[in-house]
C-alpha cells in the first residue's frame, strides 16, 4: 500500500479491498496518531508496518471516527495504543459492533483473528484535543451518517478527517439526514486545505463547497424517492429502478459498490418512513 501525503508527515491510506475506505496518520518525532483503521487485517497491518516499521514511529493513539467495522475493527492490531472515541462509539462497538463481527466472521475467515477492542478514552460532548509535537488534533462531533460520528481537525495544517460525514457516495443506513445536513453545513466555514473523506479521494480546497452541495442534493433526492415508494404497489421494485448515475454518481465508485449502496440508502429511508406512518 502506497500512502498519499497530504501535509508534512500527514498520510492517507486507502483500501483497495473494501469501498475505498480511508485511514490517516499524523507522524511526530517520537510517536504518531492513527485516525481510523481499514476493514481487513492485511491492510491495517500494512499501515502499521509503514508507520512503525519504515518510519520507526510507534502509534500512541488510535482515534475512531465512528463504530462501523471498516473504521474500527483494526483497533486490535495496536495493543500498545490508547483508543479514543466518543462515548456513543464505544457503546455501539460493544453492542452492534460485536454482533456485526460475529456475522462477518461466518462469511470471511480473514477476520478469524480480529476481536473488538473498545476505546479507553472517551468524551461525552463538545470536543477534545490531542497534541503531537507542535500540532493540535481536535475531535469534533459530526453525526448524521451514524449517531456517533466525529471528525478530526488537524488545526495548523487545515486538514480535516471527516469520517463518513463526507464520502464519495453518501450513505445513511443507520443515520439521520437532517443531522447529517447540519454537520455538512459547518464544513465550508472551516476553510480547509484538504478534507479526507471516510471513503474516496481526498477533497481539495476548491472542491469542498461543490461536493457538499452535491451531497445535500443527493440526500434530498433519495428522501424524495423513498417518499414516492410509499405510494407504489411495488416500492422496492420502484427503488431498484432509480439508477445511481441518474443521481449524479458513477457506478464504479467505492470499488463498484455504489449501485448497491444507493439502493440500500433508499430502502432504509423507505422503511423508516413506513414505520412512521403506521
Amino acid at each position: 500500500m502506497i500512502p498519499e501525503r497530504v501535509a508534512d508527515n500527514v498520510y492517507v491510506f486507502t483500501s483497495k479491498s473494501y469501498a475505498e475506505v480511508n485511514a490517516g496518520a499524523v507522524v511526530g518525532e517520537d510517536w504518531g496518531v492513527l485516525i481510523d483503521t481499514l476493514a481487513y487485517p492485511e491492510e491495517t497491518r500494512e499501515i502499521k508496518q509503514f508507520i512503525e516499521g519504515k518510519l520507526e514511529c510507534p502509534i500512541r493513539y488510535v482515534i475512531n471516527t465512528h463504530s462501523h467495522f471498516d473504521h474500527a475493527l483494526g483497533n486490535c492490531w495496536f495493543p500498545d495504543a490508547t483508543i479514543i472515541s466518543s462515548a456513543m462509539c464505544k457503546e455501539l462497538l460493544d453492542t452492534r459492533g460485536r454482533e456485526a463481527l460475529k456475522a462477518a466472521k461466518e462469511q470471511n475467515h480473514e477476520l478469524d483473528d480480529v476481536h473488538i477492542v473498545l476505546p479507553n478514552v472517551i468524551y461525552e460532548e463538545g470536543s477534545i484535543s490531542v497534541r503531537i509535537d507542535k500540532r493540535t488534533l481536535t475531535l469534533i462531533s459530526m453525526p448524521g451518517h451514524s449517531p456517533d460520528g466525529i471528525a478530526v481537525l488537524l488545526e495548523e495544517d487545515r486538514v480535516l478527517f471527516s469520517g463518513d460525514a463526507l464520502m464519495a457516495l453518501p450513505t445513511i443506513l443507520d443515520g439521520d439526514i437532517p443531522q447529517l445536513v447540519d454537520s455538512l453545513k459547518i464544513i465550508p466555514d472551516m476553510k480547509m486545505e484538504n478534507i479526507i473523506p471516510g471513503h474516496g479521494d481526498v477533497i481539495l480546497r476548491g472542491e469542498v463547497e461543490p461536493i457538499i452541495e452535491k451531497t445535500i442534493e443527493y440526500l434530498e433526492l433519495i428522501e424524495k424517492n423513498a417518499r414516492k415508494a410509499l405510494r407504489r404497489r411495488d416500492p422496492e421494485g420502484f427503488l431498484q429502478e432509480q439508477d445511481v448515475e441518474d443521481a449524479g454518481y458513477s457506478r464504479i465508485l467505492l470499488n463498484g459498490l455504489a449501485p448497491m449502496l444507493h439502493y440500500r440508502n433508499m430502502v432504509s429511508l423507505y422503511h423508516k418512513m413506513k414505520e412512521e406512518t403506521e
